[in-house]
């Protein structure tokens, strides 16, 4: 498998859907924070999900997840699928994206590029252990956030 992006900006300035569940039941959602690289002998994927938003009980409920990423002409879809819950609407039906199983999972058609991910860890960042003081400002009285670590099986490319 082989995977080159400028590792910096993949998440933060392009975005990615994080995408849990099968073809039957799942949920997506916009993420910007995460990370790629190796532990325990094994490439991985670092996703970051509050406790509050819906795709989490699909990513504590399920074995494996994807992360996609799109070309630019999507950004403005990824900003409703990041703003909307899937527990107040059907927003996959307004995306317009065309879901499709993959594996053990879900990704999209209109995706440039797909990771395949087996959850292999899962903690949640408990504000004690935060020692950025800058961080604290993601916290003001919101859900904390659970980090998932995923073993990138497969690398999906369109």
């Amino acid at each position: 498998m082989k995977f080159e992006t400028d590792i910096f900006s993949v998440f933060d300035k392009k975005w990615a859907l994080l995408t849990a569940g099968n073809k039957d039941s799942f949920n997506t959602m916009t993420v910007s924070w995460g990370g790629m690289g190796t532990i325990w002998g094994k490439p991985v994927a670092t996703v970051y999900v509050r406790t509050s938003r819906y795709t989490h009980e699909f990513m504590d409920r399920e074995g494996y997840f994807t992360v996609s990423f799109y070309p630019e002409e999507y950004r403005k879809v990824l900003g409703v699928l990041g703003s909307k819950s899937g527990r107040d609407m059907d927003k996959m039906n307004a995306s317009g994206l065309t879901a499709k199983a993959l594996q053990e999972s879900v990704t999209f058609e209109e995706a440039e590029i797909t990771l395949v991910c087996r959850k292999m860890f899962m903690q949640r960042l408990e504000r004690s252990n935060i020692t950025d003081p800058d961080a604290a400002k993601f916290y003001s009285g919101d859900a904390p956030h659970d980090m998932y670590i995923g073993e990138v099986v497969d690398i999906i490319r369109k």
